[in-house]
């Protein structure tokens, strides 16, 4: 019967209506009666089971939405999924808020990373321009601009930099051994002023000895004062006057190379055709040389004046210092304790009490 069904299915002629459906209206109302009545006693749509594809986890029974004609459950136009929803022109203005501020946020953020691509690119072009210069005068082939007279003063000074770098390596190695000497004496003199008091038949010649001891140890301790003072002086000079001078001189050395680096591409391309491209290139080239050309120069003045200003500083500091490690000397030496003293007032030097150095009771808790 299933297989005549079928034929007959197969061969009959299925009327159309004038929206091409193939459903009359008779039939069009009860499927809709029908539909209803599903909707009504069917299950209800919160199940999940149901929402995630079919009684059951199948697909049979569900009923597919495109054949349902009109809307079978009533929605809360005010609230969906407990939210409230926007007013028409609220959303709007939302959407537009958000949509203004990322393409503003997207602006900025474009713009800075132009602005890093630029100081790269710019960094690049003018380390490649430099070290094809430095390559050239390395190899004799570019010119280099040179201050003859500027050029022997930086050497005078990097030489006498050097000559007074071992002055203070010396100084300090000879205020270790002097300190060590110093305590040294320190120590003997409380053994013989042990062995004065134990040794009854030796106590005069111990305590004599106690007391030169004594004596040499102070008069250490001020000559200690006095080549500190010189040896901190001669520090500052060297590593703080002398090396600011010379940082500047390194700047200046750069700009130099900056200068004839962009020279010497200016002096290329003036040898080359003068199109429009090439001319459009020679005034960029040509703004570029004036700028560093202008940097060069002002760099150089700078490195003039710090020099004849550390000359005249120089001379001023190792004229005292000088003085005051020559008297010093002599004066421990020669066992002139009062010269001694008079040489650190002269030149204001005041000494440390004993164990000012160390940390108190309290620092040490």
């Amino acid at each position: 019967m299933a297989d005549s069904m079928m034929s007959k299915a197969a061969t009959m002629e299925i009327p159309i209506n004038s929206n091409g459906d193939s459903r009359t209206m008779a039939e069009d109302d009860s499927l809709e009666q029908d539909l209803q009545q599903v909707m009504v006693s069917g299950p209800n749509l919160n199940e999940t089971s149901i929402v995630s594809g079919g009684y059951g986890g199948t697909t049979e029974g569900i009923i597919p939405t495109s054949s349902i004609k009109g809307p079978a459950i009533r929605l809360n136009t005010n609230f969906v999924g407990n939210r409230r929803i926007p007013n028409e022109g609220q959303g709007s203005n939302m959407h537009l808020t958000n949509s203004s501020s990322s393409i503003t946020a997207d602006e900025a953020t474009r713009g800075v990373a132009v602005e890093k691509f630029d100081i790269v690119k710019k960094w690049g072009l003018n380390t490649y321009k430099c070290t094809k210069q430095m390559i050239s005068e390395r190899f004799g082939r570019g010119s280099r601009t040179v201050d003859l007279e500027l050029e022997a003063q930086i050497e005078v000074l990097r030489e006498t930099k050097r000559k007074y770098e071992n002055v203070l390596r010396l100084a300090r190695d000879l205020t270790n051994h002097f300190y060590s000497m110093v305590q040294t004496q320190h120590a003997l003199g409380d053994t013989f002023a042990d062995l004065s008091q134990k040794s009854p038949e030796l106590r005069d010649e111990f305590g004599y000895n106690a007391e030169t001891q004594k004596l040499l140890c102070k008069n250490g301790e001020t000559l200690l004062g006095a080549i500190n003072f010189f040896v901190s002086s001669i520090n500052t000079l060297v590593n703080k006057t002398m090396e600011d001078t010379l940082m500047t001189i390194k700047l200046y050395e750069n700009a130099r190379l900056e200068f004839d680096a962009y020279r010497a591409d200016l002096e290329e391309l003036n040898l080359g055709p003068r199109d429009a491209v090439t001319i459009a290139r020679i005034e960029a080239a040509q703004q570029q040389y004036q700028i560093h050309k202008d940097k060069y120069e002002r760099l150089r003045s700078d490195v003039t004046i710090k020099i004849k200003f550390l000359d005249e500083n120089k001379v001023k500091v190792m004229h005292k210092q000088l003085l005051l490690f020559h008297n010093a000397i002599s004066a421990y030496f020669a066992g002139n304790q009062q010269q001694l003293e008079q040489t650190l007032k002269q030149f204001n030097i005041k000494l440390k009490p004993p164990g000012a150095d160390k940390p108190s009771w309290l620092e040490e808790q």
